[in-house]
């Protein structure tokens, strides 16, 4: 093999080369304390930069098994690392010419603990993976400062991943931080909740772009009604609001804190970083965030229970349109998510169809419900759980209505929650609305769907597989343009990465008359026997952990999307 020495001459030579000689170096080198692996070579300095890999083995990286011993530790780690890397790589990277010409850099990391292809480590070694913007100017090779990226920068980098390098109470923090969260997560459903928050949790985030802490924001505190304790193998007992399984209305004042509580709530998820401020808030892990999505297609949906009769007798048991309005998006959004296992709704009225949120008693009586196509969710919501044990936590700041359906009522007062049930009760027996129920005695059958393969393409011109991510909002898959700007729990451009490649992957399963929901399932349990490098035909190191939900949001909007 190779070593640093053969890399370091081999790049000199090609100074002042064209920059295409550069694929000479693709292979493997062995430097000291590494194996340092080139997978993929850029074609030019603008193009995507350059794929590499590090190896260090365990003898050299010397990692306490216990800090990767279970799966929660173990994505821990790997996000730790991948975050030492990217903190380094960004002090020593610098502009070295055309391009992305001195470019070292790993996938991004937020504020959240993800699973991704960037690290991984197990008993015999840990591999990193990265991109490097191989330097040039104009189209000609600079050798020398290839040289010292790669034959010095590099191994700078790797050595501050090494155990000894590291502060290992600030490893240990975090691996225990992952550990207790989803030790959380896990104890909901015993406990019958679908959510928790901590006590002292910071909800606020400083921006709508920047979803670091807020400074000086109050801290979360539960209501004494609501406060339950958990127990956690690291931090042991932790106390906080539960939120029980049912129906929960979030209410309050405009600017309280509504929004930011089930933003929390949405986003629990994910395991946070510890000082996030949000690590131990908590969800169920098939938690969705429904909203209205007008223009956004929808194929073969069973929208039937909310919507019926609609005028030229168009189907609402197989509804398809192009062009959804904020209603029938917003029944479709939920069937969808039912149909990929959903088992708690997150809503917030100020996303959503008001039309399909509530239809009170004066409407009633000016639009009697012979014409009136759509059942209001508050007729549906008990239904819901009821019939399919699917919880819903709503906000909700115009309409009284829903006192009478729900099991509980939290009002936000300045960021601090209170329990008003009883209030919330008392004033729905005082103020009688008279409206009437007009969802039936059911909530109505959730039918499968079979998609049809040929009908998910994604080729562009001579390239059989074209797939782009455009930050968190969209996926450009062949010619057409999937957007998931609606999609909120999305919060790396990784992950629609991934998503791409499981669109692709899925349709392994098309030939066998599967239904949606089914093809979910056996694409998950091959993402947790393989990991996410099955569903890419080489290794990458930009991808991140989906649900199965997100997955089917993405295959459900994409507009070529044909059902049998």
């Amino acid at each position: 093999m190779r070593d640093r020495s053969s890399l370091n001459s081999t790049l000199l030579k090609l100074d002042n080369a064209s920059y295409k000689a550069y694929k000479d170096i693709r292979g493997s080198y062995q430097f000291e304390n590494f194996k340092l692996l080139i997978d993929y070579v850029q074609g030019d300095p603008f193009a995507s930069p350059s794929q590499l890999r590090a190896v260090i083995p365990q003898s050299i990286a010397n990692f306490p098994a216990q800090l990767y011993q279970t799966k929660s530790r173990e994505i821990a780690l790997r996000d730790y690392l991948a975050r030492q890397f990217a903190r380094i790589a960004n002090k020593v990277k610098s502009h070295r010419g055309t391009g992305k010409s001195g470019l070292i850099a790993i996938a991004h990391v937020g504020q959240e603990i993800l699973e991704r292809t960037a690290v991984f480590i197990n008993d015999r070694e840990i591999e990193i993976r990265f991109v490097v913007g191989l330097p040039a100017r104009g189209r000609r090779i600079l050798g020398r400062q290839a040289a010292e990226m790669l034959c010095k920068d590099i191994p700078d980098i790797v050595a501050t991943l090494l155990y000894s390098s590291l502060e290992p109470s600030a490893i240990q923090q975090h691996v225990e931080t992952a550990e207790d969260a989803d030790w959380l997560r896990q104890q909901l459903e015993k406990n019958n909740l679908v959510a928790f928050i901590a006590n002292g949790a910071i909800l606020p985030r400083r921006s709508g772009i920047d979803p670091r802490p807020l400074l000086d924001a109050i801290p979360f505190q539960s209501p004494p009604s609501l406060q339950v304790k958990l127990d956690c193998p690291n931090r042991g007992t932790i106390e906080g609001m539960g939120i029980p399984a049912g129906i929960s209305l979030i209410v309050g004042g405009g600017y309280h804190g509504k929004s930011t509580l089930l933003r929390a709530i949405e986003l629990g998820i994910y395991n946070h970083l510890p000082g996030d401020g949000r690590e131990y808030v908590v969800a169920n892990p098939n938690g969705v965030k429904i909203r209205a999505e007008d223009g956004r297609s929808i194929v073969g949906v069973d929208i039937s229970p909310f919507i019926n009769h609609l005028p030229q007798e168009r189907s609402t048991t197989k509804f398809a349109t192009i062009n959804a309005s904020g209603s029938t998006s917003q029944a479709a959004n939920i069937i969808e998510a039912l149909e990929a296992g959903a088992k708690l709704l997150l809503i917030d009225e100020d996303t959503s169809a008001t039309n399909f949120t509530i239809r009170d008693r004066r409407m009633q009586a000016l639009i009697s419900k012979d014409k009136e196509p759509i059942t209001p969710f508050i007729d549906k919501v008990r239904q819901l759980y009821t019939d399919y044990g699917v919880s819903t936590i709503l906000v909700m700041g115009g309409s009284g209505d829903y006192f009478d359906v729900a099991d509980r009522v939290i009002a936000m007062e300045n960021y601090v929650p209170q329990d008003v049930t009883a209030q919330a009760k008392a004033i729905a027996l005082q103020y009688v609305t008279a409206r009437n129920a007009e969802g039936g005695t059911n909530f109505g059958a959730i039918n499968s769907r079979i998609p049809i393969k040929e009908s998910i393409d994604p080729s562009r011109g001579n390239k059989e597989v074209k797939l782009t991510s455009r930050g968190v909002d969209a996926i450009a898959f062949g010619t057409e343009d999937i957007d998931l700007s609606a999609v909120e729990q999305i919060v790396d451009s990784a992950q629609l990465k991934a998503i791409a490649q499981a669109i692709v992957y899925a349709k392994t399963y098309m030939d066998r008359q599967l239904t949606i929901s089914e093809i979910l399932h056996q694409v998950a349990q091959d993402l947790a026997t393989s990991g996410l490098d099955t569903i890419t035909s080489y290794p990458q190191g930009d991808l991140a952990w989906f649900r199965s939900l997100e997955l089917a949001a993405a295959l459900n909007r994409l507009r070529s999307l044909q059902i049998q």
